[in-house]
């Protein structure tokens, strides 16, 4: 009731002030940069300053209700200028006569901090379109809200050239962490580093690292792992943990080196897996290392190979932390999206050194159940008696491994059906698993639970492949007549920004897209599909440029305008409830 007679008194407020004109009047604007001029591909630190009038306030960032419009920054979408950063001081509780509770407000001047990374082919001299959103208040009225245009100049170092530094002093408070940081892309793991700490903030990327073996793709990184220290005759405790160790070293070396490289070099994190003949060649040697767990045949190293790599079981400390590198591979197309923050974090940072101890974080989190696993894995047998159950679970991994194999394979030949591969191999295995495959027989226990998961794997494949068939939201594909044509209408738009070979991309077509929910909100919207399988073409290189593109999926939404809302930008796959809220708070 209380919030209900807020909202009254806040809309009499906003009718019986409509004449006093817009928030616009009481809000001045200006530009504080951390440098005359920038090196080309480097990034600028810019200060806008908000100097409020007297007597006058303007919402927090996040403001105390959700009635009320926050401050925003947003950047108009421009070839080779991407946002990386956006900072917002924090607000003041103030009590106003039209509201019960203190509201958090900006009073007197105030400052946003944000970084402007370039693109390499950026030179001369140019200005970068912005703007600012806000909604000013005294204690008794509202004016409506404003959107204030910004300008923010530029200009391109020559060769040689060195770039001077300006207005110290209001930048240290950017690096001093005495602001807070917004929704931008690595804003929020940015902000625990200047004000928690670096053992906080490194403990943090530590367990979206571990979040992230909650993806599909590290299903096959599970079965190599069992299949790779499974096999060894290691018996002493500390030797298997240690190779543990060795080998998700190795996971970590290869992720440290595919973020930093896509940070600094602004390409797409897994993207190098696009060409179909990796993606054939990933398949098949899946589909290989499949059979060896069916009992087919043993993969080993020749063994003039493998007494030079430590052992004559392929699982000498060497060929570990080899197979750590190359196991590593086959998650990237799943994890690129939850790491676009940490990619926008180093690129703004761009400390290579930085770079690589995030990544490494963030690689030791998704490799530590393979610490444990390969640690357990090399010491079960010396379990009694585990061998009938063993072989039960060498084949448990190997239906996983055939049904990546062909997922694989069916994103190097038809993408479009490789979401179908999921439910198939659920069917399929669930049948093998729980019914058919012998081992075990004398175990009831054992019997009873292959009877469960063959169940459970057949209902699940059932149900995803009947999800499958359902219509979800049509698309237009991507063109510039067609943006145009939006524009010029003053029809909102969303972009859906795909590859093929992006497996949350397939996620959010087949669970959130098919939502009727989700349908209906979209309704309004002019669907555009842009796609980036083929990211090195000419044309998916300037789209990328273009909307500042780093990481699929990703979903941009542009007013009747063209103008873009970026605090409104989706990141990866979210469920259709989220999508849904996120839909209605764009309009």
């Amino acid at each position: 009731m209380t919030r209900f007679f807020s909202i009254i008194l806040l809309i009499a407020a906003l009718a019986v002030n409509s004449r006093a004109g817009s928030s616009a009047d009481v809000v001045r604007p200006e530009i504080k940069l951390s440098t005359a001029k920038i090196a080309s591909g480097g990034s600028k630190k810019v200060a806008v300053l908000l100097h409020i009038a007297d007597g006058w306030h303007i919402n927090a960032h996040t403001p105390s209700a959700d009635y009320l419009i926050g401050t925003s920054l947003s950047l108009a979408s421009q070839t080779g200028v991407m946002l990386s950063d956006v900072r917002y001081p924090a607000g003041s509780d103030v009590k106003l006569a039209f509201a019960d509770q203190p509201l958090s407000v900006y009073q007197g001047t105030v400052v946003v901090f944000l970084t402007l990374k370039f693109a390499d082919n950026i030179a001369g001299a140019d200005t970068v379109r912005a703007s600012v959103e806000v909604q000013a208040c005294n204690n008794q009225v509202c004016l409506p809200p404003s959107t204030i245009a910004l300008a923010i100049p530029y200009a391109v170092a020559g060769a040689g050239e060195i770039t001077q530094e300006t207005n110290v002093d209001l930048f240290v408070k950017y690096q001093s962490g005495t602001v807070q940081s917004g929704r931008t892309s690595g804003g929020d793991i940015g902000a625990l580093f200047t004000e928690k700490g670096s053992a906080i903030a490194f403990l943090a990327i530590f367990l979206i690292g571990l979040a992230l073996n909650l993806t599909p793709c590290v299903y096959p990184m599970m079965s190599i792992t069992v299949s790779l220290f499974g096999g060894q005759k290691e018996k002493k405790a500390i030797r298997v943990f240690l190779k543990a160790v060795t080998y998700v070293l190795g996971i970590a070396t290869m992720y440290s080196v595919l973020g930093v490289t896509a940070a600094l070099g602004g390409g797409l994190f897994g993207s190098w897996l696009q060409s179909s003949w990796v993606l054939a060649g990933i398949g098949v040697l899946l589909f290989g290392m499949a059979l060896s767990s069916f009992g087919l045949y043993q993969i080993q190293m020749p063994y003039w190979l493998t007494s030079k790599l430590g052992g004559t079981t392929g699982t000498g400390i060497i060929s570990l932390y080899l197979s750590g590198l190359v196991v590593g591979v086959f998650a990237a197309p799943c994890i690129g999206p939850p790491v676009i923050a940490l990619l926008a974090l180093v690129s703004a940072k761009a400390d290579p050194v930085f770079g690589f101890w995030v990544f490494f974080a963030l690689s030791m989190g998704l490799g530590f159940p393979y610490l444990v696993l390969g640690t357990f894995s090399g010491m079960i047998k010396s379990i009694p008696r585990s061998g009938t159950w063993l072989v039960w679970v060498e084949r448990f991994f190997g239906v996983i491994l055939v049904g990546a194999a062909f997922f694989y394979l069916s994103l190097a030949i038809l993408p479009r059906f490789s979401a179908f591969v999921i439910p198939l191999t659920l069917l399929v295995g669930g049948v093998y698993l729980g019914f058919v495959e012998s081992s075990g027989k004398e175990s009831k226990v054992l019997t009873r639970i292959k009877w469960i998961v063959g169940t459970v794997a057949i209902l699940a494949g059932l149900y995803l492949g009947n999800s499958l068939r359902q219509d979800g939201l049509t698309w237009e594909r991507y063109s510039q007549v067609a943006l145009d044509d939006a524009r010029k209408s003053g029809t909102p738009v969303m972009m859906d920004f795909y590859a093929d070979w992006c497996i949350p991309c397939l996620e959010l077509e087949h669970q959130t897209f098919t939502d009727r929910r989700v349908i209906a909100e979209a309704g309004r919207f002019k669907r555009l599909k842009v796609d980036l399988t083929h990211f090195n073409s000419p044309e998916a290189e300037q789209l990328r440029k273009n909307f500042s593109i780093a990481g699929v999926p990703m979903i941009i939404f542009l007013d009747g305008k063209g103008e873009e809302a970026s605090s409104a930008r989706i990141v990866g796959f979210i469920p259709p409830s989220e999508f849904v809220e996120r839909l209605k708070q764009v309009r």
